[in-house]
């Protein structure tokens, strides 16, 4: 009687089994990432798609700009800041089965770090000495003490890559995450499916992702309120933003960033080599009217590669204040015959591409003319950002936080190469406590903005909507992640 029993519960039991579908998940992004490697290419869109997804870091970045343990589950300073021991974890596994250990982390940030690195920080991780003491501990020895160090192993640059598939990373990518990829349709979509063997996946909820590509602001909107994607995490249709909000169907979330737009000025060029030309550029540009037109209004005007919610910020902006009437001074003190024709390109986002058109406007009002050229993703990484450095002037929005040390490298894509503000970034680093860093890190921002650096512009506020019912979407966003197994769905 009590095998019959038994077996009926266990037969009533399986249609609700049969029942269980699986949780999809599809959502839009503006921008498709040209490779799926995130540890050779500049591109934040790589890991918009696969950080935390695909791949995992030592450390994990949280909303709120706080670090905590992914693959280490722990780490210790030296006393005097420049040693970082991190313990592994144990029982960790990549999608084709080979082991994390310490030598594979070792591996990873020896290749970052190698002559012929492609990884955009591979000046930090040249300058690191690495041992493995232990199979599952790891030691990174700096030249000089870096506090932001457990960040920076969390952002995409740091991830683990597993040795055997690091050359078809871009197209086959292998990672410790919680999701594989299942197909990319490129120009359309791309699909991650969860792994099984994730060491947590009973904590995964959404076992298949979809993510299309879609660029045109309009039709980011249409697509949600079709109901075709059920997110859109840093949408650019701001100006459809009304239409949504009046939609009861949606959750709308407006959060902070640590972006940072600016209008890059190539310094190895004259005569914006002269820093009175970079000066006039500057004043020659109406902060607020480019935030209006790029922008939508969603952004807050910086003066320097720093932006508000970031510690020991301060506003820089009066420094090249909006004067149209001494940039045209400037230009006649620098001995520059006018029209000075300059190309500015711009690469496809929207902020780009419409922010591009009003500061042309500006600029020529001040005798400056800006011919715009529309590029490419993979022209402007290669013809702006790499080697080549062919441009004069072109807009980007910097996503990474605490990347100030940029602009103290000479062969950053800008150009500027001044030995004050390099000394100025060293002394961010060699502080003792953090009254003596904030005050260092305030002189580099001052620095910065009296060199005209760069045309500084605005930290842009993120728009990001969901359907109700979905949520795990961030609101702020100290690094440009998706982390879809903190998503949930509930009808």
């Amino acid at each position: 009687m009590l095998r019959k029993l038994l077996l009926g519960c266990a037969l009533s039991a399986l249609p609700m089994l049969a029942l269980a579908a699986p949780e999809r998940l599809t959502i839009g992004m503006t921008l498709e990432p040209p490779a799926l490697d995130p540890t050779a290419s500049a591109a934040e869109t790589i890991a918009d798609v696969t950080l935390y997804n695909i791949y995992e870091t030592l450390t994990k970045i949280q909303e709120d700009g706080s670090v905590t343990p992914l693959l280490a589950e722990s780490w210790q300073v030296s006393d005097d800041g420049k040693t970082y021991t991190f313990r592994l974890r144990d029982g960790v596994r990549f999608h084709n089965g080979a082991a994390l250990d310490a030598q594979t982390v070792r591996f990873a940030f020896e290749r970052a770090g190698a002559e012929n690195s492609t990884n955009k920080d591979r000046r930090h991780f040249s300058q690191w000495q690495i041992a493995t003491p232990e199979p599952l501990t790891v030691q990174i020895t700096l030249p000089q003490a870096d506090p932001d160090l457990p960040f920076r192993l969390g952002m995409m640059t740091a991830a683990i890559v597993e040795p055997g598939s690091v050359a078809t990373n871009a197209t086959r990518p292998i990672g410790t995450g919680p999701y594989q990829l299942a197909d990319w349709q490129r120009g359309s979509k791309l699909q991650l499916k969860k792994w099984a063997d994730y060491r947590d996946a009973s904590q995964v909820a959404i076992d298949e992702v979809t993510i299309r590509f879609i660029s045109d602001p309009a039709a980011q909107a249409a697509a949600l309120l079709a109901g075709d994607i059920d997110a859109f995490p840093r949408i650019q249709a701001s100006r459809s933003l009304p239409r949504l909000q009046q939609d009861p169907r949606f959750d709308i979330v407006i959060g902070g960033s640590r972006a940072k737009t600016m209008m890059a000025i190539n310094q190895r060029r004259a005569p914006l080599n002269d820093v009175r030309v970079r000066r006039a550029i500057l004043a020659a540009i109406d902060r607020e009217a480019v935030i209006e037109g790029a922008a939508e209004g969603y952004g807050l005007p910086i003066g320097s590669f720093y932006t508000t919610g970031t510690p020991a910020y301060i506003d820089t902006t009066g420094i090249n204040p909006y004067d149209p009437a001494e940039a045209k001074a400037l230009l006649q003190e620098a001995g520059v015959a006018l029209p000075l024709q300059l190309d500015l390109l711009l690469p496809p986002p929207p902020y780009a591409r419409q922010g591009g058109e009003i500061i042309a406007a500006l600029l020529a009002q001040a005798g400056i003319q800006a011919r715009i050229k529309n590029v490419e993703w993979a022209q402007w990484l290669a013809n702006v950002y790499g080697g080549a450095h062919d441009y004069d002037l072109t807009i980007v929005s910097h996503v990474e936080p605490l990347d100030l040390g940029n602009f103290a490298n000479p062969d950053y894509y800008t150009g500027y190469d001044a030995p004050a503000f390099q000394q100025r970034y060293q002394d961010t680093l060699a502080a003792s406590d953090d009254t003596s860093r904030a005050a260092a890190l305030q002189a580099a921002q001052r620095q910065l903005a009296d060199d005209a650096a760069a045309a500084f512009l605005y930290q842009p506020q993120w728009i990001s909507i969901a359907r109700k019912g979905v949520s795990g979407m961030r609101k702020d966003v100290p690094v440009f992640i998706t982390d879809f197994a903190s998503w949930r769905i509930q009808e």
